[in-house]
């Protein structure tokens, strides 16, 4: 058997409760797991749910035979593919939650903010609330990059300067100031710090135009890997996980 070994940060954790965190079921679930010895701490089965596994310290555990990455928080990123909804389970649409598997379910993954149902590009899930927040929340100004694509008039040099006063919705309701970078007559990036209802879809229809297309690339630094096909989904990288926390001004805490 292969030993992969990981690093806990979770001091004086009890066995049973590192596993159910890490997905491998419910403290029930778990306990019977090692009752049959089928856990092993270092190359040692053990049978004691009870048992320690302290902050700091390199440990190798498995459970049968799969390397338990145990963690106090989980960080991936996903790229949506239209017609989901962004949720985790609806009893009438299929939702981001059809394509995770049952033991990042169990431990709590919530995607950060959303995405239309027809709008594709990345997606941030994690099992940190505070994280979640403040990404999701105007006050700390995430930079959140959209490619749209649009019906209507072409873009020009004034949607530029327009975008960049700060929109003015239909309803009369402000927008903060954005950029707009047009990448052809009816295609543009488009990069915003807020998150109001079908924002960018509202936005365009304020200046005639209609959204065809929405693709979202990128979340503050974070982009949409390019290797991961629609539906697929990858754990962030320690650095990508530095990051994110940096920019919300929290202490990094994977």
């Amino acid at each position: 058997m292969t030993t992969i070994a990981i690093k806990t940060i979770m001091s004086a954790m009890r066995l049973d409760r590192c596993l159910a965190n890490a997905g491998f079921g419910s403290r029930t679930e778990v306990k019977e797991l090692i009752r049959r010895g089928l856990v092993t701490v270092g190359g040692v089965i053990v049978r004691d749910a009870g048992l320690a596994v302290d902050a700091g310290e390199t440990q190798a555990i498995h459970v049968g035979g799969e390397s338990a990455m145990v963690r106090r928080h989980l960080h991936y990123m996903l790229h949506k593919p239209a017609g989901l909804l962004t949720a985790l389970d609806d009893k009438r649409l299929p939702t981001i939650g059809d394509l995770l598997p049952t033991h990042l379910r169990q431990r709590g993954i919530f995607p950060i903010g959303r995405l239309d149902r027809d709008t594709t590009g990345l997606l941030i899930l994690t099992t940190d609330g505070t994280l979640g927040h403040r990404l999701a929340s105007p006050q700390w100004e995430v930079w959140k990059t959209y490619e749209v694509t649009i019906d209507g008039a072409p873009f020009d040099a004034s949607d530029v300067t327009l975008f960049a006063a700060g929109l003015q919705l239909l309803d009369g309701l402000a927008c903060r100031p954005a950029q707009l970078e047009p990448t052809s007559l009816y295609s543009a990036d488009l990069t915003i710090h807020e998150g109001k209802f079908h924002q960018i879809k509202r936005m365009m229809l304020s200046t005639g135009r209609t959204v065809t297309k929405l693709h979202r690339r990128s979340v503050g630094g974070l982009m949409l890997d390019a290797q991961l096909a629609p539906g697929e989904f990858r754990e962030l990288t320690t650095a990508e996980i530095a990051a994110l926390y940096q920019l919300v001004e929290l202490d990094n805490q994977p």
